[in-house]
């Protein structure tokens, strides 16, 4: 198993399936209220990203491939340094989108949107070295809004932020294949939709980006769980919450819903809460899994008693890499209750494939426990056709890496999340009626 999913392996397998996220609202200023924005699957036919030459088999290769160091992004070595923002994140070929604007008067930017990443970055004139990009990219000097942020500030202090070349506070980002973003700390007027204005956003400009990123976006998005963070920052305009609900893969032209604020409340029949857990870097949102359930058999978790949970949730990796103590026994449990000839994946990808096409292929109901009850049924397919004949089941062992509840386990759920109550929680929805 070692020599399968060593962690170069790993990486590959952490996969991201990218959605363009296309704001329709007019609603709000800096207030309560809530407000919602559609996602869009990448391979949707309304996508700007969709090959029609493509099969489904070839989008979700290319996926794998696409996401080759999303793991990364969550190793300890991917914290921040004392003197610089930096990061190791999944590369921008592939990601889910988040459309909004910048600036006054607003200009529009397609970003990657990341529960897993903190700064809002974008690659900004002059630019020093940036990679190619479609849309004209943004000129802070355009921008009645926009203001550098000095290195005597505290924001400047808040993000690790540095001073090299000039009193403005700067950034670097380092990305897990080598690409970097770097620039100026600055604050400007980010706005979701036509009208709901949030001024004063810390920002990263990016004069200086390299690597392999799509020409399609520009930069970076953060919904992570930090002071820096977009949904940080927005705090109480939207009372610290927001919610998403991911259609599953195999309905790429049904759109989902990314909410904020009041909108985002997940309540009713069927809703449970689990606390985040303490201890982990706060860009992350870790919870405690406390045992999986597969038919009438449960697997406890040993690693769950550790500080600081054992499992992130993340809507950018598309596998669920279970904690090893876990796993074994989920595994043990499948093979028993399916009785089908277990075969080796012809894409050397998955670690549990099963001698039976996916069209017939029935699995036992899943179940993971997570702390305070909160036991959430999988409810869309996690299986993925290695070939005509083959069935794979999309978890595969954390190892030496860390343990990642992916998006494939949580569509067609409504996924809510609170910073101020530090809390997660889950309701079972139909993702295409939400």
């Amino acid at each position: 198993m070692a020599s399968l999913h060593s962690l170069p392996y790993l990486v590959a397998l952490a996969t991201t399936f990218s959605i363009v996220i296309l704001c329709s609202l007019s609603l709000i200023e800096a207030s309560n209220e809530g407000f919602s924005v559609e996602l869009m699957h990448r391979d949707s036919p309304k996508s700007p990203f969709y090959d029609p030459s493509e099969t489904p088999q070839q989008r979700l290769a290319n996926a794998l491939r696409r996401s080759i160091n999303r793991v990364n992004h969550f190793s300890p070595t991917s914290s921040f340094s004392t003197n610089a923002v930096g990061s190791v994140i999944v590369p921008a070929t592939g990601e889910y989108l988040m459309q909004y604007a910048v600036g006054t008067p607003p200009v529009k930017v397609l970003g990657i949107f990341d529960t897993g990443s903190d700064l809002t970055w974008l690659q900004c004139a002059p630019c020093t070295k940036c990679y190619q990009q479609t849309d004209p990219i943004f000129d802070p000097a355009k921008s009645s809004t926009y203001k550098t942020i000095p290195c005597t500030a505290p924001q400047c202090r808040t993000v690790s932020g540095h001073c090299v070349h000039s009193n403005n506070c700067e950034y670097t980002m380092t990305y897990g294949d080598g690409a970097t973003s770097g620039g100026d700390l600055a604050l400007d007027t980010i706005t979701l939709g036509s009208t709901a204005r949030f001024p004063q956003t810390i920002i990263g400009c990016g004069h200086d980006n390299t690597g392999i990123f799509n020409k399609k976006g520009s930069g970076i998005v953060g919904l992570g769980g930090s002071a820096t963070s977009l949904v940080s920052q927005l705090g109480t305009s939207i009372a610290g919450k927001f919610s998403y609900c991911l259609v599953p893969f195999d309905k790429p032209a049904a759109t989902s819903k990314l909410n904020f604020g009041t909108n985002a409340v997940v309540s009713g029949p069927g809703a449970v809460t689990t606390p985040l857990a303490t201890g982990e870097a706060d860009v992350y949102y870790t919870l405690t899994l406390e045992a999986i359930s597969v038919g009438p058999t449960k697997i406890t978790s040993t690693s769950a008693k550790a500080a600081g949970g054992n499992i992130i949730i993340d809507s950018g990796t598309t596998l669920t890499l279970l904690p090893s103590d876990l796993y074994t026994g989920f595994a043990a449990a499948l093979k028993a209750q399916i009785k089908l000839r277990v075969v080796n994946d012809p894409q050397k990808t998955y670690s549990l494939c099963f001698d039976h096409p996916e069209s017939t292929f029935k699995v036992p109901t899943i179940i993971a426990h997570f702390t305070g009850g909160a036991d959430v049924t999988l409810s869309a397919p996690y299986t993925y056709a290695g070939d005509e004949t083959i069935t794979c089941m999309a978890f595969i062992p954390a190892g030496d890496s860390v343990a990642i509840f992916g998006n494939l386990a949580q569509a067609d759920h409504l996924v809510g999340y609170d910073i101020v109550k530090k809390t997660v929680s889950f309701k079972p929805t139909d993702c295409t009626k939400a």
